[in-house]
C-alpha cells in the first residue's frame, strides 16, 4: 500500500470514528441524558460490567489517575456511577455504574445501532458485516479510547 493510500485510509477511519462518536452522543442527548459527554461513554465501556478502579479507568482511557478521578467525580455527581468498597483490595475503591449509567449505556447502544444503520444504507448489510469483521481482525481487543 502506498503512503497516500495509507493516509487516505487513516483519515477515513478517524473521520468515521469521530462521526460515529458524535452521532452516538447526539442520540444519547436526544434520549434525555443531558450533561453527558463522549468521554463518559468511553468510561462506561470500562466500567461495564463489573466496575473498575480509578487506576484501571486511567489506563483504559490513556489519561492520568488525576484526570480519571475527576471524570469519576463528575460521573458520581451526575448520578451515573458510584464508588463502593473494593471486594478484594481494602485500599482501593470500585467504581460501578448506577441504574442511570446503565440506562445511558442502553441509550448509547440504540444510538449506535441507528448510526450503523445509516452506514448499511450506503454499504449494504454485507458491507457493514465485512467492515466489522475486517476491523475486528485488525483491532481485536484493546481499550477503546477517545482521541483527545
Amino acid at each position: 500500500m502506498q503512503n497516500s493510500d495509507a493516509m487516505a485510509l487513516t483519515a477515513a477511519l478517524l473521520a468515521a470514528a469521530g462521526g460515529l462518536t458524535q452521532r452516538i452522543h447526539e442520540g444519547v442527548v436526544a434520549r434525555g441524558f443531558e450533561g453527558v459527554r463522549p468521554a463518559h461513554g468511553f468510561a462506561f465501556v470500562r466500567l461495564a460490567p463489573d466496575g473498575a478502579t480509578v487506576t484501571d479507568l486511567a489506563v483504559h482511557l490513556g489519561v492520568t489517575k488525576q484526570a480519571a478521578s475527576q471524570l469519576v467525580d463528575e460521573l458520581v455527581r451526575k448520578g451515573y456511577a458510584e464508588r463502593r468498597p473494593h471486594p478484594v483490595d481494602a485500599r482501593a475503591r470500585l467504581v460501578v455504574m448506577t441504574e442511570a449509567g446503565w440506562a445511558c449505556t442502553r441509550a448509547a447502544e440504540a444510538a449506535a445501532a441507528e448510526a450503523v444503520g445509516a452506514w448499511a444504507e450506503v454499504l449494504g448489510e454485507d458491507g457493514v458485516r465485512a467492515l466489522r469483521d475486517g476491523l475486528l481482525r485488525v483491532a481485536p481487543g484493546g481499550p477503546i479510547r477517545p482521541s483527545w
